[in-house]
């Protein structure tokens, strides 16, 4: 009985690539498909960042020209250095995939031998750029928080500006952590799957900062359009604009952060930081043009 032909798949054809040593890898074409197609969708992914935080970095400095002592706020330098930092870090994230980390020989093989202390270097600072923004970012959150509750009572005031501390503690600590351990597995080349616990553990505390914080914020807001309108101030201020910047810069990153667990994108997860870098400041952009209208109009 003659042995039956079994169609073969082109797209699926079987690879070999060998280490120094001579020791064989089995490949496919489909597993090198994926390599180069996650390389093109995680450098899209971070090429859209450093596009809208650098574009929003230089709106903000523009529409600041007028009045440059606006840019001696906290609150704006916090945010137009979390942009800043958070342009230059996806720039070196982009460069992983551009170098000899992400060859295919190194990818499939392990073997990271041949890349340089530069792109090492590179690599490292990324991880400590993603640290820094974060900062940036839990730190206008806490001024802008203790801002928004300046007139409250002593000991509500205090009572908040210690929890949303800690808050910002809690997952800038977490941050930190999986910073060291990343660089020191960068340094060593050596794999992090042993800590993939720690990088989900610190996209949560992430994911729990900014509803905490967006959640104090909104709802202190709230309460003052409420009193607003009891005062019959019916026109649409900058508190309202703020409130609606608020509830985006809550649920959006936080939808964000989520959608990971439930899907294969891994690029959603590095929006989460890029997200809330930019609506901090967005807000802010449109609740002064609210205001500057307003103004102007009733003058």
């Amino acid at each position: 009985t003659p042995t039956p032909i079994i169609p073969l798949d082109p797209y699926a054809q079987d690879i070999t690539i060998f280490l120094p040593d001579g020791t064989p890898i089995p490949l496919t074409l489909a597993d090198v498909d994926y390599w180069a197609s996650y390389g093109i969708r995680i450098c899209i992914n971070y090429a859209s960042q450093i596009g809208a935080s650098l574009v929003l970095l230089a709106v903000l400095l523009v529409l600041t020209l007028p009045q440059p002592h606006k840019r001696t706020s906290p609150v704006f330098a916090l945010n137009a250095l979390a942009l800043a930092t958070n342009g230059v870090r996806s720039i070196l994230q982009c460069l992983y995939f551009t170098g000899p980390w992400y060859v295919a020989y190194a990818f499939f093989g392990f073997d990271y031998s041949g890349v340089p202390a530069r792109d090492v270097g590179i690599s490292c600072a990324a991880s400590v750029l993603t640290l820094v923004t974060l900062g940036f970012i839990e730190a206008s959150l806490v001024l802008q928080v203790h801002v928004v509750h300046v007139t409250a009572r002593g000991l509500t005031k205090y009572g908040l500006l210690l929890m949303t501390a800690l808050v910002a503690v809690m997952a800038i600590g977490f941050r930190f952590a999986l910073t060291v351990l990343n660089c020191e597995a960068i340094v060593a080349k050596a794999p992090f799957d042993e800590w993939r616990w720690l990088a989900h553990a610190n996209n949560i505390t992430t994911t729990i900062s900014i509803f905490v914080f967006s959640a104090i914020f909104v709802a202190k807001l709230a309460l003052a359009m409420g009193d607003r309108k009891r005062l019959g101030m019916k026109q649409y201020g900058a508190m309202r604009v703020i409130f609606i910047m608020g509830c985006q810069t809550m649920v959006v990153p936080a939808i964000f952060s989520a959608l990971q667990y439930f899907t294969d994108a891994p690029e959603l997860g590095s929006q989460v930081i890029t997200i809330v870098a930019l609506f901090l400041p967005l807000s802010a952009i449109w609740a002064h043009s609210t205001m500057s209208a307003a103004t102007g109009s009733s003058s």
